[in-house]
């Protein structure tokens, strides 16, 4: 781990593939493969499995559950309780051998609440509104809203 990090000692923060100026707050479990990048804020009460890679100036906040396969590139905002599925059909002790991916890409913010399905992208810039569930790809700079999530307007 670089300087500067602040981990709480209420965390269980098994990777050192953190960037500098990092925190990870009370009862949150990063798994040892997990990447974070400089200058994230994760809050309190969130999970981090190995294969995730979270970019610069991420924020991250309580309740969120990163499963395996999800990519944040940098200056994402990530609001409290989202949740991500990387499975859309699953059963109870029945394991998928490739997990589907989910991409939120540079300078999108995703609302409370919002539930992304697996195999999703959200483009650069995009914003999804609190309480959504996005059942498809976003395009970069768009606001989508609702159950399931459309198209709102383009935003700057």
């Amino acid at each position: 781990m670089l300087k500067n990090n602040y981990i709480h000692p209420l965390s269980d923060t098994q990777t050192e593939k953190i960037g500098e100026n990092t925190r990870v707050w009370q009862y949150s479990i990063v798994l040892k493969e997990a990447q974070i990048g400089f200058n994230c804020n994760i809050c309190a009460h969130c999970f981090i499995e190995n294969d995730v890679k979270i970019g610069n100036n991420v924020t991250v906040k309580c309740g969120v559950y990163l499963w395996d396969g999800i990519e944040i590139e940098d200056d994402v905002f990530i609001g409290p309780h989202v949740s991500f599925c990387n499975d859309k059909h699953p059963r109870s002790k029945q394991y998928l051998e490739n997990l589907l991916k989910i991409k939120i890409k540079k300078g999108a913010s995703i609302g409370a609440g919002a539930v992304i399905l697996g195999g999703i992208t959200i483009g650069e810039k995009a914003m999804v509104g609190a309480g959504s569930v996005v059942t498809k790809n976003i395009p970069d700079g768009e606001l989508w809203l609702g159950n399931p999530a459309v198209f709102v307007r383009k935003i700057s």
